[in-house]
């Protein structure tokens, strides 16, 4: 390696886990609650833990949250 180069290897297995922690779902939530809050009513959030990392759904639940979200694609704009 040349000069001034530094060479990092990443730990796979702990990259694993902390993208599986419950710190992690806790973010996840965090930012999920926080853009369902910007939406108002007719949204929930949903939290899985899957194979490789944690995941949080934002998701229009009721008739007009779906019809808002389909015209203004607001779960997206919450979300930026």
């Amino acid at each position: 390696m040349g000069k001034g180069k530094v060479r990092i290897e990443l730990n796979w297995g702990g990259v694993r886990s902390l993208l599986k922690s419950g710190e992690m779902q806790a973010i996840c939530e965090e930012h999920a609650r926080a853009a369902t809050s910007r939406l108002g009513p007719g949204y929930e959030v949903t939290s899985r833990t899957g194979k490789n990392r944690c995941n949080s759904e934002v998701a229009a639940v009721t008739r007009e949250a779906k019809k808002e979200n389909l015209e203004n694609n607001s779960i997206l704009k919450a979300l930026g």
